[in-house]
This record gives structure tokens, sequence and C-alpha cells, in this order.
């Protein structure tokens, strides 16, 4: 979407609306609560501690889809983060400068019966209940404040698609090594029923130590799991990285280096799991 873009009718100069809480019918919060019970049953002993701790601010005084007020309230105890709605999706500059003041973008909607595995535009489940909890976490906080800077940053040296993998392969498709194993922390994957299972069970798909240039090498899939996911050490490890790298020089590097394709790997990547692809390979072959 156009950086220029004017904001849709109804909508702030920010591109947010009003949430417009009780505008919600009794099906559409039991599909929030449906989902909820489903991913937060699921994902005990596969998600970082972090995310269950930081569910607790999801956990309303009312059943349904969180209403943001009383969500804003507690968040911004824990970080000084708040959630506001939009339309749908918005600019990078808007999205960007949002992120940077400790502001996350949310749908209003919520999937319907039929796009409960899958849908294609993130929903109010997606974005709430996958973001918000990490949010909750100072020093993902931190992260996602600073990575919203880089944003900012990033639109003047025409780099936006390499930074978009970073966001990607971190927030969105993130693992983290814990406690002798793996676990979850992307919010694609812990808000989706099978990504959840898939990332850390199924032999398909790369899991591959996080490295920064690399990662911004590779592209991603968007309509379908992951064919490599990035494991980092930790949070502080992240923030750390994303905070000391100077951007600039890398982004100049990128440019001459190849894109890398989804699946690959690389004689010096840090292989924790070599995967075999046949995921990918099978629905190929449909």
């Amino acid at each position: 979407m156009a950086a220029d873009s004017p904001p849709p009718p109804g909508a702030a100069a920010d591109w947010t609306v009003p949430q417009a809480w009780d505008s919600y019918t009794p099906a559409e919060h039991a599909m929030w609560d449906r989902l909820f019970a489903r991913q937060s049953a699921m994902l005990p002993g596969r998600v970082t501690p972090a995310f269950l701790d930081g569910l607790d601010v999801l956990r309303m005084t009312r059943p349904g889809i969180p209403n943001f007020e009383e969500l804003n309230d507690r968040l911004m105890q824990r970080t000084g983060w708040q959630v506001v709605a939009a339309p749908g999706l918005v600019p990078d500059a808007v999205f960007f400068d949002h992120l940077a003041n400790r502001r996350f973008v949310a749908g209003r909607f919520i999937r319907t019966p039929e796009q409960i595995d899958y849908l294609e535009e993130p929903d109010i489940f997606h974005d709430v209940f996958g973001h918000v909890p990490l949010l909750a976490h100072p020093v993902f906080a931190d992260y996602m404040q600073a990575y919203g800077q880089g944003g900012l940053r990033s639109l003047g040296f025409g780099a936006l698609h390499k930074l978009a993998r970073l966001y990607w392969y971190t927030v969105e498709f993130g693992l983290i090594r814990e406690d002798g194993g793996l676990r979850l922390y992307g919010a694609g994957i812990v808000s989706s029923f099978g990504e959840s299972k898939f990332a850390l069970d199924d032999p398909s798909p790369n899991r591959i130590g996080f490295d920064l240039k690399r990662l911004m090498r590779t592209k991603y899939r968007i309509d379908d799991y992951q064919q490599s996911y990035f494991v980092i050490d930790s949070f502080d490890d992240l923030l750390r990285q994303t905070m000391e790298t100077d951007f600039a020089p890398l982004y100049a590097e990128l440019e001459d280096s190849d894109d890398l394709e989804p699946d690959a790997l690389l004689p010096d990547d840090r292989v924790i799991t070599r995967g075999t692809q046949a995921y990918a390979l099978a629905k190929a072959a449909e």
C-alpha cells in the first residue's frame, strides 16, 4: 500500500478507527472463545513461558473478544503499549510509526467458522491473541518499538522488503531456544492450531540458528507453513543484535547479495534441524 494513500472514510489521519466493541455479535464472541480455548489448551509446553505469562492480560472480565479499552489499561501498566484498531492493512510508514510509539495496530474483524484454520488477512484473533501477550514482556516490547523505529529509517534506504523479513521470521514465525529445547513465540505460529504443531514437530522444515544478515536474505511463504524457521537464543540477544546493528551498511551489503529461497541451507548455517521439505514438496505436486 502506498505510503501516501489517504485513510479510508471513517478512519483518523493515523488510520485508526473505534473498535466498536458493542457491535460484535454473539457468534463473533463465541468464535473468539472457541479459538482462545483451543490455543491456550494446546500451547503450554510448546510456547515460550513469557507468552503464557503475558496471556494473563487477555483474561478479560467478560468472555468473548477483548474490549481494547480494558485491555489497554492492563497492557499499559505492564509495558506502556496499547492496541489500536484499524480497518485493515495500513501503509508501511503508518504501521512503523505506531510501533515506534508503542501502539500495536489490530484488525477489528474475526474469522468465520469456515476460516477457522486458515485466512489470508490477519484477524483480531491473530493480532490480539498472537501478538499482545509478548507485548507484556518488557524486552520483547522494547524490540517491537526498536523494529518500528528501524522501519521508519528503512524507508529512506529502499530496503523495506529486506527488513520485512526480519519481522516475518521473528515477530510472526520465530522460534526460541529455551530449557534445552525449542519453543514457539511468533504470533503467526501461536495463533495457528496447525502451525503450532508443524513448526516444532514436523520433520519437513529447516530450523536454523538466528543470523541477522542471512535471515534478511531469505524469502518466505505467505501462502502456507514456512519451509524454514529461525531460532533465537533469547529475547535479550534479539534486542541487542537489533539495537547494535548499523542497518545502513547492512542494506548496502544485502543489495550485493542474492536472495535465498525459503528452503535454502548454507554451509555456514547453524543447522538445528535439516528439514526433509516433504510437506512443501507434496503440496507442490498437488
